[in-house]
């Protein structure tokens, strides 16, 4: 059992460990606002898109706590707009949209009932996602694992564990639980430029789950594959479209490509609640544009010249032919994946 976990609802406020300060200290926020939750977002306080389905959850929750009428009406009016307030933290992990709809398809569900009585179901639910979310992502591990054999030196990319869900991990997990299955193998870490969420967080969580790994350059990864060194690349995703094309964060296209080149699977691991069934490929997922000086500065520290132009772009799409296999709660999706996914596509697709 890992000692931490990203969020949790504790009596009448939101816990969340702000992985901000990670690995230098763990350290838990209190939120009892949810514009505090907006926040914690939109500075990855809290992220990776399962974890940021979860909080905006909460975040409805604690919102809707804190609507003081007693009018029904009234009171899903203003809750709406608490969750397209919400919506707008960040734009990519498709996951945020599909919990704020979940909350608000509940509150018009309860329209009938008294508010005290509707705020309860909102809260419960929010803790339902979370619990939801744990048995996910231990479905897709068990299914992922499969994937994993002795002796493998694997690259990933980012952070997918239990920092980035509300328990286990998405791609992180599929790796935890073949480790725990008796599987023996190695870790290749991207550090994940310019945030370093491979070198901060994911380094963290292999170390307590105690499976060996060596960070490297997100630049180091195309001569291990040229050396032989990397036999399968296992990451997440925050958003993916209905043809398979899958929105990652920034330098994942690149390691695709590269494990395409030297014939290395590729596979993502996601929820069903990442699928975006309305969007019929790549082109059509929103990717975030985040503030110039995460690239220009380390933990602020200027690393280019003063007034240099930068781009951040916190995402990348890669296409499906690129991808070997997509792991999911319901098992591992082949391509083609108009086929693979067909039977998960909502009923009025």
């Amino acid at each position: 059992m890992i000692p931490y976990c990203s969020i949790c609802w504790d009596v009448d406020k939101v816990k969340l460990l702000d992985q901000r300060r990670l690995p230098a200290e763990e350290l838990y926020l209190e939120i009892t606002d949810y514009h505090e939750v907006i926040e914690a977002i939109r500075t990855l306080a809290i992220r990776g898109a399962p974890a940021i389905g979860v909080a905006a959850a909460m975040g409805a929750a604690l919102g809707a706590l804190d609507l003081d009428t007693q009018n029904p009406g009234e009171f899903l009016s203003r809750f709406e707009k608490i969750c397209a307030e919400i919506a707008q933290a960040r734009p990519t992990a498709v996951n945020l949209f599909w919990a704020l709809d979940r909350m608000q398809r509940l509150a018009q569900a309860q329209a009938g009932e008294p508010v005290a009585a509707i705020k309860a179901r909102l809260v419960a639910e929010a803790q339902t996602m979370l619990k939801e979310d744990d048995t996910t992502n231990r479905r897709m591990a068990q299914a992922g694992q499969v994937l994993i054999h002795d002796g493998q030196r694997v690259l990933t990319h980012c952070n997918t564990g239990a920092l980035a869900t509300g328990a286990y991990g998405t791609a992180l997990g599929v790796l935890r639980a073949a480790w725990e299955g008796g599987k023996r193998f190695s870790v290749w870490v991207d550090e994940t430029r310019p945030l370093l969420q491979g070198a901060r967080l994911t380094t963290w969580e292999l170390g307590k789950l105690g499976i060996p790994y060596t960070l490297i350059p997100d630049g180091a990864a195309a001569t291990l594959m040229h050396q032989g060194k990397v036999d399968l690349v296992i990451l997440g995703a925050d958003r993916i479209a209905a043809n398979g094309d899958t929105a990652n964060k920034i330098g994942t296209y690149s390691v695709a490509v590269l494990a395409h080149h030297h014939g290395i699977p590729f596979y993502v691991t996601a929820p069903l609640s990442t699928f975006d069934f309305s969007i019929p490929n790549g082109d059509h997922i929103p990717v975030e544009e985040r503030d110039a000086e995460e690239v220009t500065h380390l933990w602020g520290q200027a690393v280019a010249p003063a007034g240099a132009p930068a781009l951040n772009l916190a995402f990348d799409v890669t296409p499906n032919n690129l991808i070997a296999g997509i792991v999911t709660e319901k098992g591992i999706m082949e391509p083609p994946f108009s086929s693979s996914l067909k039977p998960y596509r909502p009923t009025q697709e």
